[in-house]
């Protein structure tokens, strides 16, 4: 049995679990197996609607408590769900939590785990995964021997599957461990599109001079609906808040469409974007590295491209 694990956050499942799903699903039918999910928590979501992703079974274990992410918590009790049902592979999301429970849920069950990867296990030879290594600059193949394997799926990588099922709900008694952090206060960002859930970003570099230049960039992100972002050396300037920072040693997304806005395309932002469908660059210097990573590219003055892009936008959508 393949058994994935759905991550949520504020009762909403997140978008990155649906693709877990998803490619659980398909390795199960690759081994002729049941594709069954985890629920640890509540959320507001139909879970019988997770059938149509691929899962045939949601197993929940029904406390409120657990909706405060722990990951100690969580690994252990994925790691005894998972011995207890004898899943064969355990599938997460490779996101921010996915980063924290995955390893220790391997360690727990003495499986081999492979992190990052971006397409379906090659069985032809084993269990092979494909994965991304270098920041996205090359891909490796891993064999895992282990009797249970651990998988993180890439965001957008796979993609979602539309299958004709209905996921049954059980419900899962487990002791829950002790917590071993205690949440005394939560500051919420509302209103605004979590970077690692979004489909558009649009992100802004030091070619915007300064914080009060901005609103060329929110006009165009709310035209789109996109989520907006921006470089480290803005974030460090406190021109925008640290949590928009995307890059190795930010936040680490994949989007459907990036639009990079006087940004240069240092490697180390490069790393943490690389992994986008779309890039598009707009920038008035024609060397700037980022146009070689760049799918679509505009060389010209962000102040003249990008109030021209939103009225562009705007126009096409009044006339939808």
């Amino acid at each position: 049995m393949v058994l994935i694990y759905i991550d949520h956050s504020e009762k909403e499942i997140k978008k990155s679990s649906h693709e877990a799903i998803s490619y659980g699903a398909a390795i199960a039918k690759q081994l002729g197996c049941s594709s069954e999910a985890l629920l640890l928590g509540t959320v507001n979501d139909d879970l019988t609607a997770l059938g149509k992703l691929g899962a045939s079974k949601v197993h929940q274990l029904n406390n409120e408590t657990l909706n405060n992410f722990d990951a100690k918590v969580h690994a252990s009790l994925i790691a005894t769900a998972a011995t207890h049902l004898n899943a064969e592979v355990i599938v997460f999301a490779h996101n921010i939590n996915g980063k924290a429970i995955a390893p220790a849920v391997a360690v727990k069950l003495d499986a081999g785990i492979v992190t990052g990867a971006c397409s379906l296990p090659n069985l032809q030879n084993g269990f092979e995964v494909t994965k991304t290594v270098f920041s996205g600059k090359a891909f490796a193949s891993i064999k895992i021997e282990t009797p249970k394997k651990v998988i993180a799926i890439n965001q957008n990588s796979f993609g979602i599957e539309n299958y004709e099922l209905g996921a049954t709900i059980e419900e899962v008694n487990l002791p829950i461990p002790t917590a071993s952090v205690k949440v005394t206060n939560v500051n919420k960002i509302i209103g605004e599109i979590p970077l690692t859930e979004a489909n558009l970003v649009v992100s802004g570099g030091r070619g915007l001079k300064g914080p009060e230049n901005w609103g060329i960039l929110l006009n165009l992100a709310k035209a789109l609906g996109a989520a907006t972002a921006c470089s480290r050396p803005v974030s460090d300037s406190d021109w925008r808040p640290h949590h928009e920072h995307v890059g190795q040693t930010g936040i680490q997304i994949a989007p459907n469409l990036y639009i990079a806005i006087g940004i240069s395309g240092a490697i180390q932002h490069l790393a943490g974007v690389n992994r986008s469908k779309t890039i598009v660059v707009i920038n008035k210097d024609p060397e700037a590295p980022f146009f070689k990573a760049a799918d679509y590219g505009v060389v010209g003055d962000a102040f003249e491209v990008v109030p021209a892009l939103t009225a562009a936008i705007s126009k096409m959508k009044h006339n939808e």
